[in-house]
């Protein structure tokens, strides 16, 4: 969910007012992935590395987080949508965590779209917690198996598809592991901006390849 800031300063707007315009994009892009029969959606949400931003930038995403999670409780919970976070979540302020308690527990019984929110996430730090996790149940030596398990996303299917918005070339510390065979897309979209057609194009673009997996 990448450019909120850029289409802010592009309309003389704080950044703050990117980040509330981009739970918009959120709420479109979790109704067409349900309306699409996807089984999960994974948005990249609050990294590790964010809390390098302005403290009160942080804040500011902090406070929006909680607003939205329980702003849009009902509505994912008219759409079957079970929620999910991943991350070192223990690192996210209270309030956070007890509203991102509450609205999982509150859909936990819907059986539609998975929407799994990347919080307080990064790739290495993933990984690291899931080789420490093994070690600390003296584990010597491991599998791939073992390892997916530990992962904070244990039990969601690795990605077929990740969508960079923003025209951003780079994957920023994101699903190292999970996405080892997943299609690329990038779009010069800049996530407040992104709608149901780029949705379309991008999985469009997908279902145009050839995914061979390291084969022939």
């Amino acid at each position: 969910m990448d450019g909120n800031g850029r289409w802010a300063k592009a309309r003389g707007l704080p950044r703050a007012a990117g980040h509330k315009a981009g739970v918009d994009s959120v709420r479109e892009a979790v109704r067409s992935c349900g309306e699409l029969g996807i089984e999960a959606l994974t948005l990249y949400s609050f990294s590790t590395e964010n809390w390098l931003r302005p403290k009160e930038e942080v804040d500011t995403l902090m406070d929006l987080l909680a607003w939205a999670l329980k702003e849009e409780t009902p509505e994912l919970d008219k759409n079957n949508v079970r929620l999910r976070a991943s991350g070192r979540l223990q690192g996210l302020p209270e309030s956070v965590r007890a509203q991102l308690d509450e609205s999982m527990a509150f859909l936990d019984k819907n059986t539609g779209l998975v929407l799994n929110l990347a919080l307080n996430y990064g790739s290495r730090a993933e990984i690291v917690d899931a080789v420490n996790g093994l070690l600390r149940d003296g584990v010597k030596e491991v599998s791939e198996e073992e390892i997916s398990g530990r992962l904070y996303t244990a039990g969601l299917p690795d990605p077929d598809l990740l969508i960079r918005t923003s025209g951003e070339m780079r994957i920023s510390n994101f699903l190292l592991w999970q996405i080892a065979y997943a299609e690329l897309v990038v779009t010069q979209t800049n996530w407040p901006d992104f709608r149901k057609t780029h949705l379309h194009e991008a999985i469009a673009q997908f279902q145009g390849r050839s995914r061979r997996f390291g084969g022939l």
